[in-house]
């Protein structure tokens, strides 16, 4: 067998050629691709070279893997490759240059490998794993359908470690588009506050907040004690709540210096609907940060997706009988009151709590900004 070229027009696959050397070589030695990649450290031209020579060989065997060429715009982009096990299956692997990352080259590049790999190759099943934190390889996996089956703890080895690792799969009859959304985080602003993606370097502040008795009494189930570990976990769940199309979550922070005053979320989210949590750090509160955060992250949520916004149909508030401060923000952010769960939930006093239930639907008058 030898590589077939494949195109879909901006995109074609190919075989490697003498003159791929050099642009294999900056591949290699490129900081991301180094980070995620099991490249060898240090890469030097005559890896290179002998990378290339030895592709036209490794496409006549079962099991060495068989490697394309991307190529876009007339010249090298980056590189996916099947390693097939002999049985009917085969792991997918895919790197792009730096100069054509974000263009969704590599998506495309996948889907004609995949459909190549099923229809001529007759593979029954491909796999696709990635180091757990490498989001720009899951996301080509989401974009061409595979489905996620899970994290495998020290799954891959990389230069002598162990790492965990992402694992999904595809088959034949499996379309290769998205099965479920990826939320991207939009930046919404309102004065002094601005809703935008986590940053690390947000956890000391989350870590004051989240460890402050007021913020523990009415949120039980957060760690106690809270400590930066369990920040960075924090961050680390909202990508996750992202890619996995559960949930939308922002900082909350001051527009003129980017300093954390909290944190809100969507979460739960389905077709119709989802939940809205928040919490302000204690040195934030009183200036009616959670209301405008709140008033955001809603009017986002209930917008139609042809104007930017989430198209759902309602948003739910749930707050304990006795946070005051949370049943003002809903009423503040034109929730109305629809009933009370008994002692819906246990808080670190012990005590069982009601619940009062809120909801705002997009066909509600809009509140002001």
């Amino acid at each position: 067998m030898t590589a077939p070229t494949l195109t879909d027009g901006p995109v074609t696959l190919r075989a490697h050629r003498p003159e791929d050397v050099d642009a294999v070589l900056a591949q290699a030695t490129d900081e991301t691709s180094r980070r995620w990649t099991t490249v060898p450290v240090p890469y030097s031209r005559a890896d290179a070279v002998d990378w290339v020579a030895s592709r036209r060989a490794a496409w006549a065997s079962d099991t060495e893997e068989r490697t394309f060429v991307v190529e876009a715009d007339g010249r090298y982009a980056g590189q996916v490759g099947l390693r097939p096990d002999g049985a009917g299956a085969a792991d997918i692997g895919y790197g792009l240059a730096p100069w054509a990352r974000g263009r969704g080259l590599m998506s495309a590049a996948v889907r004609l490998a995949l459909s190549w790999a099923f229809a001529e190759a007759g593979l029954a099943v491909v796999h696709w794993r990635a180091h757990v934190g490498n989001w720009a390889s899951r996301r080509v996996a989401w974009a061409c359908g595979f489905r996620l089956e899970g994290t495998v703890r020290a799954l891959e080895v990389q230069r002598g470690e162990r790492r965990d690792a992402w694992i999904g799969s595809i088959l034949p009859e499996d379309e290769m588009r998205p099965r479920h959304p990826w939320f991207d985080v939009t930046t919404l602003r309102c004065g002094d506050v601005v809703l935008r993606r986590h940053a690390d370097d947000d956890a000391l502040r989350i870590a004051e907040a989240c460890a402050h008795p007021s913020t523990q009494q009415w949120l039980p189930a957060l760690p106690s004690p809270y400590t930066l570990l369990d920040a960075a976990e924090y961050l680390a769940g909202r990508e996750e709540q992202h890619a996995s199309g559960a949930g939308v979550y922002w900082a909350v922070a001051d527009a003129r210096d980017d300093r954390l005053l909290g944190a809100i979320g969507l979460s739960d989210v389905t077709t119709r609907g989802a939940e809205v949590g928040y919490w302000v750090h204690p040195d934030a509160r009183g200036r009616g940060v959670a209301t405008t955060a709140t008033r955001l992250a809603v009017r986002h949520a209930l917008l139609p997706e042809d104007v930017g916004g989430l198209g759902l149909e309602r948003v739910a508030l749930r707050a304990a009988e006795g946070n005051v401060a949370s049943q003002r923000v809903a009423r503040r952010a034109g929730f109305t009151l629809v009933g009370r769960d008994r002692a819906a939930e246990r808080l670190r006093d012990g005590t069982a709590r009601d619940f009062l239930r809120y909801d705002r639907l997009a066909t509600d008058p809009p509140t002001p900004r």
